[in-house]
């Protein structure tokens, strides 16, 4: 809850207490508000507990009533309550909503956000001339604000995620100059962007973010002294940003997600209260600004994804107060700044895709709050310096430093990284063999060296790792045969994965086949097995039935031999299994129908017979999962499923794939199935990965 927020809070506090001082009679409310409420619930599509025609309104639930006085037809005063607040905010409301609350004449307070509200807001509603508070978002409202607002009271006004479109009509802030927050956040209001907002002049926070204005921002906006917090992001806007140096209070600002062009002007020396600039996905360019790097305030800053160029070698040393920096998909140049290390807050560090062409300095040692490193695509040299340097971040909990150190050896010097839960580095050519000193990350949990030129075998001792549930070393040149001990992963055969703190990571990429696969974090990714694309003999072990908690498991396009195991079957969570492009033999077991997540399935280009097993999902995948078996009968295949895959990878799939996957991806055919994917899908924190082209 953002300061400004609290005066939401802070006008419901002062109205309960005063009520609990006046309320020294026993008295009912008055018959205009009675009446008010009762058409209002009448127009309900559900029922408010407690509430009823003949009651004493001041007793429902969310009904706030004040004592006040009013002259009789004698001249006597006479006591009686008034309806001042309406707490309704959160109940599952559904239905329209009527003007019959303009009824309420003293209500100060109206709170119906997150409810399922729809239709048009009610007209009579924005002339509430004492109404403070105004909380109708999360709602379904739909259509434009067209009228005049006329609300000379109000202090907190927020309409955010609704359907509301058109053009904005800004007469709020003429006819509200105590306007403190206004909120209008993720509608679908369309238009330049309106002038009108300098006359709020007490407005602190304005948040106009996740709509389609377009244009420069006005003159006027930038008249708003008292303004802490502005956010527009997620819009079409554009132009230059030069008089954001007059919003001298601004805390937190979000210009993500724009057009906005030129260079980032030099003003950060007038804005000395500055903790949150996040100006991500614009078309920003020119060196990043001298008096940026001298804002000690600033906590969060980005600015990933624009055209910063220029050198990142300049002093850092006042940002004392940085904890998350996101540089990112830029074209700055290195080296990388040893000052950086005098962040000593720093948690959060992404430099990658920009032209860094140096190692990691020895001072990076100094950042002990550094809990996420990404570097990847940077042109990084001397993998051994960087991890040497990094492993003195005892709080480290991610790497990233793919697509670097191209043709560089994978050290095996005993590093120690006590914390380190994630560690990512794909597509670097690397050479060696998977060196011992992993085997003492006790806490990792996901480990990507897929995409190098690594030799010698897979390591039994990846079994003694008690939370590791993701193993990518595909596209190696791994030998031998396939340890049993893999086959004992604790995290696969009935692990908890979770992170202590899995909401702290940011978003980070998986590369692959020259795609960038992205995951929200470490936790949604599916548990995984994959070994393909090596040099693997031997045989498809029957233990690997034990792995029950066991999502992907990719062995194609080795030199495995013998039979498929029935026992593979006991693989019950199993969504995707790859055996193409192998020497099996044999039948393909009937006990693999009882797998009912599985939606992936591959045995083309083997030397199996028999039957396709029918029914399950079976009937579901393509004709060419089969494909290339010259004595299989692919009677049970699906032939208008026709999608390829399994196959491998050719230069033009790495140029040219760019997919999306929505996931944990099941293509389940048995609706029975699909349902009971989806609840496990809610129930273990799985959420979406998208894949993009990097």
């Amino acid at each position: 809850m953002g300061v400004v927020d609290y005066w939401k809070l802070f006008a419901f506090l002062v109205i309960y207490i005063h009520v609990q001082v006046l309320n020294s009679q026993n008295l009912n409310c008055n018959s205009e508000d009675l009446r008010a409420l009762n058409d209002f619930a009448e127009g309900l599509e559900s029922r408010i507990n407690s509430w009823g025609k003949n009651s004493d309104c001041c007793n429902w639930v969310g009904v706030l009533c004040e004592s006040s006085i009013k002259l009789g037809l004698n001249g006597s005063s006479i006591w009686e309550e008034r309806v001042v607040g309406l707490e309704l905010g959160n109940r599952s409301l559904t239905g329209n909503l009527s003007d019959t609350l303009a009824g309420l004449h003293q209500l100060r307070y109206l709170n119906l956000s997150h409810n399922f509200f729809t239709g048009m807001l009610p007209v009579k509603l924005f002339n509430l001339r004492n109404l403070e508070v105004l909380d109708l978002s999360d709602n379904h409202f739909s259509g434009s604000i067209t009228v005049d607002i006329n609300l000379p009271s109000i202090r907190y006004f927020d309409v955010s995620q609704n359907f509301l479109e058109g053009t904005l009509d800004t007469t709020v802030c003429a006819n509200s100059t105590r306007m403190r927050v206004l909120k209008l956040s993720v509608n679908y209001f369309t238009g330049e962007f309106p002038a009108g907002f300098g006359n709020c002049t007490s407005l602190q926070r304005l948040s106009l973010d996740s709509n389609n204005f377009s244009g420069n921002l006005p003159d006027d906006l930038w008249m708003l002294k008292q303004l802490n917090t502005l956010y527009i992001q997620d819009n079409s806007l554009s132009g230059a940003l030069i008089g954001v140096a007059n919003l001298s209070n601004l805390v937190q600002l979000d210009l993500s997600q724009n057009s906005f062009s030129h260079t980032l002007p030099n003003i950060f020396g007038s804005l000395g209260k500055m903790e949150y600039l996040y100006a991500h996905s614009n078309f920003l360019s020119g060196p990043l600004p001298t008096s940026l790097l001298n804002s000690p305030t600033i906590q969060f800053l980005n600015l990933h994804n624009n055209s910063f160029n220029g050198s990142l070698n300049l002093n850092w040393t006042s940002m004392v107060s940085l904890r998350s920096l996101n540089l990112g998909s830029n074209q700055l140049h290195g080296p990388i700044p040893d000052t950086l290390s005098s962040c000593r807050e720093l948690s959060i560090l992404r430099l990658s895709r920009n032209f860094l062409n140096s190692p990691v300095p020895d001072s990076f040692k100094n950042l002990h709050a550094l809990s996420f490193l990404s570097l990847s695509n940077t042109s990084l040299r001397n993998i051994s310096a960087t991890l040497e340097a990094v492993q003195h971040c005892k709080n480290l909990h991610t790497i990233v430093l793919s697509l670097n150190f191209h043709g560089e050896e994978i050290p095996d010097t005993n590093f120690q990284f006590e914390n380190l839960q994630a560690l990512i580095i794909p597509n670097c050519g690397l050479t060696g063999s998977i060196p011992y000193w992993l085997s003492n990350t006790s806490k990792l949990q996901l480990l990507d060296l897929s995409w190098n030129r690594l030799v010698g075998t897979v390591p039994g001792w990846f079994s003694q790792l008690e939370f590791l549930f993701y193993l990518d070393l595909s596209n190696n040149s791994l030998s031998g045969e396939i340890s049993k001990d893999l086959t004992k992963m604790p995290s696969l055969i009935s692990g908890n994965i979770s992170l202590e703190n899995p909401f702290v990571a940011p978003f980070f990429f998986k590369v692959q086949n020259g795609n960038g696969m992205q995951y929200n974090r470490i936790f949604s990714f599916p548990p995984t097995l994959d070994l393909s694309y090596n040099l693997l003999s031997g045989q498809v072990l029957s233990e690997f039935g034990n792995l029950k908690n066991l999502h992907m498991l990719k062995l194609q396009s080795n030199f495995l031999r013998g039979s498929i195991p029935q026992e593979l079957s006991g693989m019950a969570s199993l969504e995707t299994l790859d055996l193409s492009h192998n020497n099996l033999s044999g039948i393909i077991p009937p006990s693999l129908i009882s797998l009912t997540f599985l939606s992936r399935f591959s045995v083309a280009y083997n030397h199996l017979v028999g039957k396709v097993p029918s029914g399950g999902q079976f009937s579901t995948f393509p004709c060419s999962s089969f494909e290339g078996n010259l004595d299989l009968q692919e009677t049970g295949c699906n032939v208008y499923n026709s999608e390829p895959w399994g196959s491998p990878p050719s230069g033009n799939d790495k140029e040219e794939s760019n997919v999306t996957i929505f996931g944990p991806t099941f293509r389940v055919g048995v609706t029975t199935g699909f349902i009971i994917t989806v609840l496990i899908c809610f129930m273990s924190g799985m959420f979406s990965m998208a894949v993009h082209y990097q």
